[in-house]
């Protein structure tokens, strides 16, 4: 007799280890076949434990094969689509990184938490026949309105029980399923209250007692405000307690019932419905251009090269209507939580309640809440940060990358993803168009549209024809020839001083937060540093505290050198802090809003501020970079860039390019309305190439520079990149252990490979932990890269030792140097 075929599920244990990154099989059980499905979470036995994987695919084979078989299936719907699970795959094939780290990073962070399905009798159920009920469904019934509510393991060990029964119970709507997700984490529940009938409740006046004060203002108000209402809100009107709403209940004269409510971050805020712009006739050849390839459903790439102040927003808008025509779906992505409150006020004004907000400011609810709504089909338009990349949407239409240009994009932890590539792998998925938009596109990008990788639109006009701000650079070592040892320049504080009698608006910029950059003893030189990395403590005046960045370590300043003991020691630098404490001090009747880390870590805190910049509450928005691009306030008239050098001298092949991105998105957040702008650029390289193109909007020079330096010095896009960065508490171990990779690698790589290192990066002890690092400079070349990615797997499996960490990376776009070529290069660049 032939075997019988069952069903296989291939299965990605959580279990995140080098042999355990592979599929493993698992039978089927006869009571799981319809809920077992491609991207569904299940619970299998992994040798004496049970773990939660997730399903990668579904084969049959023989029923003569010994399998375990799965225990349970965690989700009622697979929280990952077939598409998603595919790129999962891929993701930890091109990242380097273990295949359910790839998985794990799509969903929401609650999915990873403690979870239990809930069993409850469905609200809306009719008291059964007792005795027409089957033993098991008898047992049920008397467990459930005995405790109200049950687990989902307890209802399957009643005996007689089956999972069929259970799904034939739930489509009667008899009994109900709810999925808890940690200690906190729950559905939010709402119960809402309504009137039985008129004439009950006019009966139910005339029999209540009139000392019963509080029900009779109950059955008054559902007499004038027919309808239901939220209990709360009930409550609240009539400032009375839950009990006397139950009582009510129990007559007969109201009822009641808890249903389940989507959190909504912005519930209690209203939009004004918004209209489509007429455009332009270079906003309209870019709109045609790109709902084009929309209409024909194939994978596109386009690359909006607009400047600053050219109507992106409306293009893209307009562009995700014709999308939802088609009853397709559409992804948006800003780099900065601070841009996420203007761009979700225009789409939420465009596009109401179709669109659902992901970014890592939201409670975990209330994101868990927002995904929920595109995984179920409710919405059609996501908004978010980076990883809103992996909305579970099905029939994507459109994938938007507002300033693509941006680092923000690149994810630092596993998966090392950059969610522009994930973009172009999902647009090909669904045979959807990606719009790369930015004023100044990242090299990269630049160079695939200039050689037809990509499509080109360019936007050279302001809306309306407004005219581009007057850029004056300053030269502050001339300040100092002159005596001037102020932070400001006389030309910036004079414009600011102007700016500010006119009733207008600045904004002044500085990419580095707290009040000072070090701690130095003038006695000794002894700097301040963190005791677990290998940095130098930065100075708060807020709290009179020192802190690290990378480890958040704190401590309070103190009064004497702890080295020599004396009384000398000051802090040195310029931070955001120090800033808006200079502006005080030489305009006293000044009103600044500082947007940094520090001030913005709250809930909201981001929204909050530039809300009141935008109701005029403060003369002066001060800031790092996330107040450098995207926003846009009527009454800017004066951009100040206190230090344009901040990156420019970095080791670091990028620093040109984040220079000029940055002052270009700086300076078009004046003049964007009515009044002209003007930007002032204060810098100690006046000369450098990057500050005087940006200075005088040379886009087209500054890219052909900086693409002419890059080939010669062999970096991207002219070749592949990976890094290696190992750690160790040991640094004698780590010393052995680099040498030992450096030379497996240059004895296995492929010749046209070249590898530098290992070195000590710019931070060689963070956390207690030392540190080692590898460049390997490779051709684009697929055969290549695949035999490198094998080497570089082999190496994780080269060492027995629990305290080496290896960590690997792609195109790397946050670039730590510590190579002797590359800082030739940066000097080049000077």
């Amino acid at each position: 007799m032939a075997n019988e075929m069952v069903r296989i599920a291939e299965v990605i244990v959580d279990v995140p280890a080098n042999n355990t990154d592979r599929p493993f099989d698992y039978r089927i059980p006869p009571e799981l076949q319809d809920d077992v499905q491609v991207g569904s979470r299940v619970l299998v036995p992994f040798g004496h434990r049970k773990v939660i994987g997730y399903c990668i695919g579904i084969k049959t084979a023989s029923s003569s094969m010994r399998l375990k078989s799965i225990i349970d299936v965690m989700d009622m719907a697979p929280p990952l689509t077939p598409e998603l699970v595919q790129l999962g795959q891929v993701m930890a094939e091109e990242y380097l990184c273990h295949t359910i780290t790839a998985l794990q990073s799509m969903v929401p962070a609650v999915l990873k938490g403690t979870y239990q399905k809930m069993v409850k009798l469905h609200p809306e159920s009719r008291e059964p026949l007792f005795s027409l009920l089957s033993d098991p469904e008898q047992q049920l019934y008397s467990l459930l309105e005995k405790r109200g509510e049950c687990t989902w393991e307890e209802v399957n060990k009643i005996p007689g029980m089956s999972r069929s029964l259970l799904k034939k119970l739930i489509e009667e709507e008899r009994i109900l399923v709810e999925e808890r997700i940690g200690d906190r984490v729950t559905k939010q529940k709402v119960t809402w209250v309504w009137a039985a009938d008129a004439d009950q409740l006019r009966s139910g006046l005339q029999t209540l007692s009139p000392r019963a004060v509080r029900q009779r203002e109950i059955l008054q108000y559902f007499l004038d405000h027919p309808g239901e209402v939220e209990l709360s809100k009930l409550l609240t009107h009539i400032r009375t307690t839950r009990s006397t709403v139950k009582r009510l209940v129990e007559q007969g004269w109201l009822c009641w019932e808890e249903r389940e409510q989507y959190r909504d971050p912005y519930g209690d805020r209203t939009f004004g419905k918004t209209e489509p712009l007429p455009l332009t006739k270079e906003q309209q050849r870019a709109f045609q251009a790109i709902v084009r390839p929309i209409h024909e459903k194939r994978a596109h790439t386009i690359l909006l090269h607009g400047v600053t102040g050219s109507g992106k927003t409306e293009i893209y808008l307009q562009a995700i209507e014709e999308v939802l025509r088609q009853k397709r779906e559409a992804i948006v992505l800003v780099p900065e939580i601070s841009l996420t409150p203007q761009m979700v006020q225009r789409f939420k004004g465009r596009f109401g309640k179709q669109v659902a907000v992901l970014h890592s400011r939201l409670s975990n609810g209330e994101r868990y809440d927002e995904w929920r709504k595109i995984r179920q089909g409710e919405v059609q338009i996501a908004i978010g940060a980076r990883s809103a990349i992996f909305a579970p949407f099905q029939n994507l239409g459109l994938i938007i990358i507002d300033e693509e240009h941006e680092t923000s994009y690149k994810q630092e932890e596993n998966p090392k993803y950059h969610a522009r590539d994930i973009a172009k792998w999902r647009a090909q998925a669904h045979g959807a168009t990606l719009v790369l938009g930015s004023a100044t596109p990242a090299v990269e990008s630049y160079f695939k549209a200039r050689t037809g990788e990509y499509e080109w639109i360019q936007l050279t006009e302001r809306v309306h024809g407004r005219p581009f701000p007057e850029v004056q650079v300053v030269d502050m070592r001339e300040e100092l020839r002159k005596g001037n040892r102020s932070m400001f320049s006389q030309l910036l504080a004079r414009s600011l001083k102007e700016c500010i009698e006119r009733g207008e608006q600045a904004v002044l910029f500085l990419n580095r937060r707290g009040f000072a950059t070090f701690v130095m003893c003038r006695s000794c030189g002894e700097t301040l540093i963190c005791p677990h990395c290998d940095i130098t403590l930065t100075y708060h005046q807020t709290n009179q505290t020192v802190r690290c960045h990378y480890c958040g370590y704190a401590e309070r300043l103190p009064q004497t050198c702890p080295n020599c003991q004396s009384k000398h020691i000051r802090h040195f630098g310029t931070g955001t802090q120090r800033v808006e404490a200079e502006l005080l001090r030489q305009f006293p009747d000044i009103k600044v809003i500082r947007m940094d880390v520090d001030t913005t870590s709250r809930k909201g805190a981001h929204e909050r501020l530039l809300a009141q910049f935008r109701d005029g509450k403060a003369h002066v928005l001060l800031g790092t970079q996330m107040i450098a691009k995207g926003l846009d306030f009527p009454k800017v008239t004066l951009v100040g860039v206190i230090a344009a050098d901040t990156m420019l001298h970095l080791p670091d092949f990028r620093a040109a390019e984040r220079t000029f991105q940055l002052l270009m998105q700086v300076g078009g957040r004046a003049g964007r309305h009515e009044q002209p702008g003007k930007v002032i650029i204060q810098t100690y390289s006046p000369d450098h190439y990057s500050i005087h193109l940006a200075a005088t909007y040379q886009t087209e020079m500054f890219y052909r520079q900086e693409l002419l330096i890059r080939k010669r010095h062999v970096y991207p896009p002219f070749c592949s990149l990976f890094t290696i960065m190992i750690s160790h508490v040991d640094r004698i171990h780590l010393m052995k252990y680099g040498q030992q990779m450096a030379q497996f690698i240059r004895n296995k790589a492929p010749a046209d490979c070249h590898l530098l290192g290992p070195v000590p990066p710019p931070i060689a002890k963070l956390k207690d932990r030392y540190r080692l690092q590898m460049l390997i400079k490779c051709q684009t070349d697929p055969k290549v890269l695949v035999r490198l990615k094998h080497i570089l797997h082999q190496i994780e499996n080269m060492f027995d030792d629990r305290e080496l960490v290896i960590s690997m990376d792609r195109e790397i776009m946050n670039f730590p140097v510590g190579y002797s070529d590359l800082l030739e290069t940066s000097q080049s660049l000077i």
